[in-house]
């Protein structure tokens, strides 16, 4: 910790994100790593490996074959781990919700913390769930 940390008396925490993005997905959270939200600003920092990473953001609908890679990167991670299922996808399937091999409840494959509706989700929405997790972190402390 630095001088000007403890002079403070604040310690400077971040989470580490890693993301598991079907179809559009990915688009969902574009805003939120460019120069208007900027997450990493915030100490929300994404890592390219499951085992490095503290949350986990599912994101767009899930297959009955990618819910099982999805699961593989969920068993990967550290504990304590937190997952968020971001859109409507993630919650009832979306617009695929009638195909045999949609999931339609992502919390009955892998255990989900929280959902973030929305199709995409504000990136409001997405910053108050990451405060609530560095919440829930301070507190642990």
């Amino acid at each position: 910790m630095s001088e000007k940390s403890k002079k403070l008396g604040k310690i400077i925490k971040a989470i580490w994100i890693f993301n598991w993005f079907n179809s559009c997905g990915f688009a969902e959270l574009v805003p939120l790593v460019g120069s208007r939200w900027d997450m990493e600003r915030f100490g929300m920092i994404v890592v390219g490996n499951p085992r490095h990473a503290d949350v986990l953001f599912i994101a767009g609908y899930q297959t009955l074959k990618s819910i099982k890679r999805a699961r593989l990167v969920y068993e990967q991670m550290a504990e304590p781990r937190v997952v968020l299922a971001l859109g409507c996808c993630t919650i009832t399937g979306g617009m695929y919700w009638d195909s045999y091999n949609t999931i339609k409840k992502l919390s009955d494959y892998i255990p989900v913390n929280m959902y973030i509706p929305g199709c995409p989700p504000r990136p409001e929405a997405v910053f108050e769930a990451c405060g609530k997790i560095f919440q829930h972190v301070k507190e642990m402390d």
